[in-house]
């Protein structure tokens, strides 16, 4: 298992493919291994890292703090320790929120972001999500983890479609600590990104399915009004996980966004209708969204 060390502790990653790089950042209670056929697919065209946040997956679980500022310093610091001067962001849940953030603190190293499901508000999580970062909720649930797997697995018909899901979360859970449990999940509902949007100068996709019960499926509405420029796309039969439940479209609608050449985010709208896409369902931002795919 490939690995770096930084100041903050190492962070084990996985990497594919040839060409130009884009890092690849899961979610809450999640890990690289969430990215797999992202990363097959993109692999003939883009060298892909997927990383495990601290506190997640293989990575380093001792420190003082699982913020979502903390994990957007962790991407720069990945990017220098392996030499990757700048490149797209490709995140899920948190970790689109985290990919956001780093464009907006660190906009010199990042090209485009991908979200996908991702709150730009923290109070658009589901109400189970935000009692989890209450302390005394948090201490009892991940002492009682056999409880929240199999509440998951119960639950997991409404979450995705994916039958595959329910064990691949459970293996993540086992990894993380309660401090990583906590404390990320609390710093995401504490923020609320739409002040900082229009700093953001770079393209921008948000990908958010209409039957999401993770976070509120309307969050498309806050990205596009801070960021006019950004492409939204709905999926119809998708929940949270769009990766796993319109798979195809979804690898299609990345590899189109990430095969734009590197514009001014001014000319993305114009330069993105010169692609054709095989969805005639397909809308930009900025025309009625009623109709998704």
């Amino acid at each position: 298992m490939p690995s770096i060390t930084t100041t903050q502790g190492k962070v084990h990653y996985e990497v594919l493919g040839r060409g130009q790089p884009v890092v690849l950042l899961h979610g809450w209670l999640g890990s690289w291994g969430l990215w797999q056929e992202t990363m097959q697919n993109l692999g003939s065209q883009y060298r892909s890292y997927a990383l495990d946040f601290w506190g997640f997956g293989d990575s380093g679980k001792r420190r003082a703090s699982y913020s979502v500022t903390d994990f957007s310093q962790l991407v720069v610091d990945f990017m220098d320790s392996l030499g990757i001067a700048r490149a797209p962001l490709v995140g899920h849940s948190m970790g689109g929120t985290v990919g956001l953030l780093t464009a907006i603190n660190f906009p010199e190293r990042i090209s485009k972001v991908t979200v996908i499901g991702s709150p730009i508000i923290g109070k658009s999580l589901a109400l189970l999500l935000k009692l989890a970062g209450c302390r005394p909720i948090a201490v009892l649930v991940h002492n009682m983890m056999w409880a929240l797997k199999f509440g998951i697995r119960i639950t997991a018909p409404r979450i995705t479609r994916d039958k595959s899901w329910p064990e691949m979360i459970s293996n993540d859970l086992s990894r993380t600590t309660l401090d990583s449990f906590l404390q990320s999940i609390a710093s995401l509902h504490q923020t609320d990104l739409r002040p900082m949007l229009d700093r953001i100068n770079i393209p921008v996709m948000g990908m958010y399915g209409i039957r999401d019960v993770i976070v509120d499926p309307d969050q498309w509405i806050p990205l596009s009004a801070g960021i006019p420029h950004a492409q939204i796309r709905r999926f119809k039969h998708a929940g949270h996980f769009i990766m796993l439940d319109e798979k195809d479209k979804y690898l299609e609608i990345l590899k189109v966004f990430l095969d734009l050449p590197g514009i001014p985010a001014f000319r993305a709208t114009e330069c993105f209708k010169s692609y054709r896409l095989n969805y005639a369902e397909d809308h930009l931002a900025g025309l009625p969204l009623h109709n998704s795919l």
